[in-house]
C-alpha cells in the first residue's frame, strides 16, 4: 500500500509494508547469549518527496509510483558510465559517476533523453551561482502595480511576485491550481503588512581587563651554568717557630780540663 503524508520536511509518499518480515530475508544469528536469535531483517519502505509543483491533496497513484521509481536511469555514455536523473535537496539533477549537473525543472527528470543529457555534460561545469530559473507559471498583470505576476520556485517553496513584492504560497495553494485573483490577493496581503522590521539586539559585551602576570626576572643571581666554585683558602698563617741558633764555635761540652 502507498500513502501520501505531510512530514517534517514537506509532503512525501511512502510504502506501508506488512509487519511480517520478507520470506527471503536472511536470518541474523545472535550472540552466545541468544540475543537477536532468529530475527529477520525488515525490508525498508521506499520514500520520496513530492515535487514542488505537486499538491498533497491532488497527488495520484501514478505520480506516487513515478516518484518511488527514482532515480531514473537515462542511459549510458560512450564509455559505459551510467547517467541517472533524480531529485535532491537542492532540486532536480543528473548524475554520472561523481559528476552532477543541475536540471532546470522537475519534469525533466522523467522526460530528458540520453542525447540531451550528453549535451549537458559536453558543456563546461558552471561554478558558483547558477542561472536564474524560469517562472513556473505566468498569471497576467497585477492591477495594483501594473507589472506581470509570475510564480517562481524559491528556497522555501513556490511564491508569487510582481518584481517588487513576494508572497509565499500557503499550504492550501498549489502551482497548478493558483489563479490570478488568488495571486493578487496574496500580494495585497503582503503589501498591507509592510516591510518586516526586525530589531537588532546589540548585546554590549563587557570586556574584562585581565591583568597580565608579572614577568619573572630572567636574571637570577647565582643561577647560571657557569657557577664558579670559589674555594676559600683554609690554610692558617705560618707560625714561626723560634729556633735558637747556637753561636759559631760554641760547644755543648763543658770547659776543657787543664793539663
Amino acid at each position: 500500500m502507498i500513502v501520501a503524508r505531510n512530514g517534517r520536511f514537506g509532503p512525501y509518499v511512502t510504502e506501508v509494508l506488512e509487519d511480517e518480515p520478507a520470506a527471503d530475508a536472511p536470518k541474523t544469528t545472535g550472540s552466545a547469549t541468544g540475543r537477536g536469535k532468529g530475527r529477520a531483517k525488515k525490508a525498508k519502505p521506499r520514500t520520496a518527496s513530492l515535487f514542488r509543483s505537486m499538491d498533497l491533496s491532488t497527488v495520484t497513484l501514478d505520480d506516487a509510483l513515478k516518484l518511488l521509481s527514482l532515480p531514473r536511469v537515462v542511459g549510458e555514455d560512450a564509455e559505459g558510465t551510467q547517467i541517472t536523473a533524480q531529485n535532491g535537496r537542492y532540486g532536480p539533477y543528473l548524475k554520472k559517476g561523481t559528476d552532477s549537473r543541475s536540471l532546470t525543472s522537475e519534469d525533466q527528470i522523467f522526460s530528458i533523453t540520453l542525447e540531451e543529457a550528453e549535451q549537458i555534460y559536453s558543456q563546461p561545469k558552471q561554478r558558483g551561482r547558477a542561472a536564474a530559473k524560469p517562472p513556473l507559471k505566468e498569471l497576467g498583470e497585477d492591477p495594483a502595480s501594473g507589472k506581470p505576476i509570475v510564480v517562481k520556485d524559491g528556497r522555501f517553496g513556490p511564491y508569487v511576485t510582481d518584481g517588487e513584492t513576494n508572497a509565499t504560497l500557503r499550504r492550501d495553494d498549489s502551482v497548478e491550481a493558483i489563479t490570478a485573483e488568488r495571486a493578487q490577493e496574496l500580494l495585497a496581503e503582503k503589501r498591507a503588512k509592510g516591510p518586516s522590521t526586525r530589531k537588532r539586539t546589540t548585546s554590549t559585551r563587557k570586556t574584562s581587563t585581565r591583568k597580565s602576570p608579572a614577568k619573572k626576572s630572567t636574571t637570577k643571581a647565582a643561577k647560571s651554568t657557569k657557577t664558579a666554585k670559589t674555594t676559600k683558602s683554609t690554610t692558617a698563617p705560618a707560625t714561626k717557630r723560634a729556633t735558637g741558633k747556637s753561636p759559631a764555635g760554641s760547644s755543648t761540652t763543658g770547659p776543657a780540663a787543664k793539663g
